[in-house]
């Protein structure tokens, strides 16, 4: 009888096997959750004071790092209510709102290392005209593009998720609204659904990583054949930040997506943590990577302590 009803309320339950022990999980988290805001909010607000970082380049590590920030305001405060018996009701508007936001968030964050290679690119091959091209005009404008791209991809995946009936509970077993997590409790054919969740992932992620590899490719090639040590040194240096930041998320969320699809008869805690290792590690290693490695930045930082 079920089944011809629709649920628009659900619980959300991260980690279920931990049973009454959950909310011991509130106090790490809490904790992973200021860490993230106070690495990431400390290199922004030096960029943002420092007129010196006023440059393509820092704009784009601190956008990049505001993402970070939205992505973990996103799920840690929806996962440490999951692990409390009071607070995990979440309705269906706010639970697709939540699912728009995360996925949205996630190919901002790409788009953003997209727009990066892009800025090495005109500074390795057109250094001299540089400044010209890479105005302020012309970086809101692909920031917009990448802005839209974004919603454009997520949004057929959430109108697809608001016209499914959920019959067969209102209980999440996990800690965010993802996209799977929700379908487990529809009913009927969803397999559009899937198709087009999994053509979206594969095919954005193919075609970043592709746009990525020559763009590098051709950027370490040309830093190669700089004359001066000094320049090429610091080309190889700025190319090797972005490239551990490149490999931290995308490592990240190709491996639990890996581990995900091998690894169906895990537990559902299992999925979960997976589901937070690549939610939640690129927002707390971006901003060491950046403070660490970017000279201008350590710099100001020193100064800061």
């Amino acid at each position: 009888m079920t089944f011809n009803i629709s649920y628009t309320t659900f619980f959300l339950l991260g980690f279920p096997g931990l049973r009454e022990s959950r909310s011991l999980l509130i106090l790490p988290f809490s904790c992973l959750y200021m860490v993230i805001l106070s690495a990431n909010g400390l290199i922004i607000y030096i960029v943002t004071t420092q007129r010196s970082l006023h440059q393509p380049m820092y704009i784009l590590i601190s956008l990049l790092l505001a993402v970070n920030i939205c992505t973990a305001t996103t799920v840690v405060p929806a996962m440490l209510f999951s692990f409390s018996t009071l607070f995990n009701r979440i309705s269906l508007t706010c639970c697709l709102v939540q699912m728009f936001f995360i996925y949205f968030l996630l190919l901002f964050d790409c788009n953003i290392l997209l727009l990066m290679a892009l800025d090495r690119y005109v500074a390795i091959f057109y250094p001299l005209r540089y400044t010209e091209i890479m105005t302020g005009q012309v970086l809101m404008g692909l920031v917009g593009v990448a802005a839209t791209g974004s919603v454009g991809i997520v949004a057929p995946l959430i109108v697809l998720a608001s016209r499914v009936h959920f019959c067969r509970s209102n209980v999440i077993h996990h800690f965010t609204c993802e996209h799977m997590a929700l379908m487990k409790l529809s009913y009927g054919d969803i397999s559009l659904n899937k198709t087009v969740g999994l053509a979206l992932r594969v095919s954005n992620r193919i075609l970043d990583l592709l746009l990525l590899g020559a763009s590098y490719t051709r950027i370490i090639h040309a830093a190669f054949r700089i004359s001066s040590g000094g320049a090429r040194s610091k080309a190889l240096h700025t190319c090797g930040s972005h490239l551990l930041v490149i490999f931290t998320v995308y490592g990240s969320t190709l491996s639990s997506s890996i581990v995900y699809r091998v690894a169906r008869t895990a537990s559902q805690d299992v999925h979960n943590l997976i589901s937070a290792f690549y939610l939640l590690i690129p927002c707390l290693v971006n901003p060491v990577i950046y403070g660490a490695r970017t000279k201008e930045i350590r710099q100001w930082l020193a100064k800061l302590f």
